[in-house]
């Protein structure tokens, strides 16, 4: 009698143990649930007076350098079948100069005025043509306005051509490859042109 009253003890712990952890799943899926519909946002849900939508989040892309997760601001309107996204965003980002060559990190805080059309807007025109007032302008597919996608063509924009770690960056030596910020260079600023010198060497030969 004793040992069944354990056995169902323990299947009672057990019970209680799976139960604690199914909770526990439920409740992280829903986390998940919330971070990924913060990043995606339904346009059909847009309220007439608009939505605030503030996240940190981090970004993994080839082509950006992120220190510091993406901290985002931002108020969604939607005019019809436009969406009109306004607010900020700051990050670090981690660059090579162009000069140097070596990496150096700087703060990126964007402001932003996205103005976005559906895609089927475009359906029944043979082309479109990207105007000068249109450069802000964006494309969501559905239903659907992924801030992800938005927020890695923020930060590219802002990346330069050629980055600089400091206006006043010397660069490298050409020769030698030397820094020139930490002090100066040994081979000297100019190469001697050899044509040059067989030509002193002809003169010289000439007048003896």
């Amino acid at each position: 009698m004793n040992l069944r009253k354990g056995v169902l003890a323990d299947v009672g712990v057990v019970k209680s143990i799976v139960c604690r952890f199914i909770a526990g799943l439920a409740f992280l899926s829903k986390i998940m649930y919330c971070r990924e519909s913060t990043m995606k946002i339904l346009v059909s849900d847009i309220v007439e007076e608009g939505i605030d939508v503030e996240f940190e989040e981090t970004i993994d892309r080839d082509e950006l350098r992120l220190l510091l997760p993406v901290k985002a601001s931002l108020h969604i309107e939607r005019v019809k079948d436009e969406v009109l996204v306004r607010g900020s965003l700051s990050t670090s980002l981690e660059m090579e100069c162009s000069r140097c060559l070596k990496d150096f990190a700087e703060e990126r805080n964007v402001a932003m005025n996205v103005v976005f059309h559906s895609l089927e807007e475009l359906k029944g025109e043979e082309k479109h043509e990207i105007k000068r007032d249109e450069l802000d302008m964006g494309f969501y597919r559905g239903d659907m306005l992924d801030l992800r996608d938005l927020l890695e063509e923020q930060i590219l924009l802002t990346i330069p051509m050629k980055p600089l770690c400091s206006e006043g960056c010397r660069g490298i030596c050409p020769q030698c490859g030397a820094d020139l910020n930490t002090g100066s260079c040994t081979c000297g600023e100019k190469r001697t042109d050899q044509r040059l010198d067989l030509l002193k060497k002809l003169l010289v030969d000439r007048k003896e």
